[in-house]
């Protein structure tokens, strides 16, 4: 199986599998059957995306406040989620704090504190990244020669893991779900196959099960094969963790 395939086929492989006769373009049937193929592949690639921060989805984010901003910034088109820990405040480096829950955000708001002394913290509410602190306002003079903002980077999941046909690169996710058979899915193939047999057999009162553990396996190895293992280098080159009798052993000194 090709590594990227079309709508059409990521729905005649499974419908073939359950005993269906193959649509020649099943965005364009009418039978129920392939209708309801239609709406499960949409929930499958929708669940997918949930289940597991896949690297062909990944995408950067940036923003850099200036004065006289109200510190809320909107989020991509395609924002799906925030991948942990990988938000940054680029000038300072530092990490920044967040997300913060509604506590955590009236705590700061209340309190009077400056951009000098506190590390930058955000929120996300309803498609917006709210910093705090909030940017001073302008001057009535203009802007501050030399001001500095807050320089903001962090990664995040797409929501489009599927790629508009004859869009370039192709693993470039255009929509959020297919609505043509030769529209190109992102994610593997047969997983997606698997997944798609498995819900609608689901979806008739069929027996799934096997379909079920047909797909487990195949996400189980995709997403190791997708996030790789950390590796403990015994030498400690490079900065990464390594093994050695200080930061890697026990308070019980077990193995010395």
């Amino acid at each position: 199986m090709a590594r990227y395939e079309t709508a059409n086929t990521i729905i005649n492989d499974p419908a073939l599998e359950v005993g269906l006769v193959p649509a020649t373009d099943p965005y364009a049937s009418q039978d129920e059957a392939f209708i309801q193929l239609r709406g499960l592949l949409t929930s499958a690639g929708r669940e997918l995306c949930d289940m597991h921060n896949w690297s062909l989805l990944m995408e950067n984010y940036s923003v850099t406040t200036a004065e006289g901003d109200t510190g809320d910034y909107p989020l991509p088109s395609d924002f799906n989620r925030m991948i942990n820990q990988t938000g940054w405040d680029q000038n300072r480096h530092l990490p920044i704090g967040g997300p913060l829950s509604s506590q955590d955000w009236t705590y700061l708001e209340g309190r009077d504190l400056s951009s000098t002394t506190i590390y930058a913290s955000f929120r996300l509410e309803d498609g917006i990244f709210r910093i705090f602190p909030k940017p001073p306002p302008l001057p009535s003079g203009g802007a501050t020669p030399g001001f500095q903002g807050i320089y903001v980077t962090f990664e995040y999941i797409s929501g489009n893991w599927v790629s508009e046909a004859g869009s370039a690169p192709i693993y470039s996710g255009t929509k959020d779900r297919p609505t043509i058979g030769s529209d190109i899915i992102l994610f593997q193939p047969i997983m997606m196959v698997k997944m798609l047999k498995m819900k609608f057999l689901s979806a008739k009162g069929f027996d799934s099960s096997g379909a079920a553990n047909e797909f487990q396996l195949l996400f189980k190895a995709r997403t190791g094969q997708d996030e790789g293992s950390p590796v403990l280098s015994a030498s400690g080159l490079r900065g990464f963790p390594f093994l050695n009798s200080y930061r890697n052993v026990g308070d019980t000194g077990f193995g010395q």
